[in-house]
């Protein structure tokens, strides 16, 4: 792994892993979400750090250069953080269209009750 790719990711890592400690800090991101990217962030710090990680999963894993097996790595860890999202996504759009059609079912329950008090008077 050339140093360039070692402190390009150093530098990535540390600023990914600062951005969301500020992120946290000032409530705009939930700490379960945080700690995807703290864990995201500290893999690549220590990747950098120790690149004969890097070499040796490579090389057991048949990679042809420690750069593919990290870009790889990266890009699995982003699928798997898609796939999650996706399917919180999808069930918060099941709970907003129960509570659509709840409050869409209360809403006609109020009016009916509302139509039925003027012609009782």
């Amino acid at each position: 792994m050339s140093n360039l790719l070692r402190i390009v990711l150093m530098v990535v890592s540390l600023l990914s892993l600062f951005f969301v400690m500020i992120r946290v800090r000032k409530s705009k991101l939930k700490i379960d979400y945080s700690l995807y990217w703290i864990i995201f962030s500290l893999l690549l710090l220590i990747v950098s750090i120790f690149p004969g990680i890097a070499y040796k999963l490579s090389d057991m894993l048949g990679f042809m250069a420690p750069v593919n097996f990290v870009f790889l790595f990266i890009i699995f860890l982003l699928i798997i953080h898609s796939f999650y999202l996706t399917q919180k996504l999808s069930k918060t759009e099941n709970m907003v269209q129960s509570l659509t059609e709840e409050l869409a079912v209360a809403e006609l329950i109020a009016r009916e009750k509302e139509e039925n008090g003027r012609e009782t008077t």
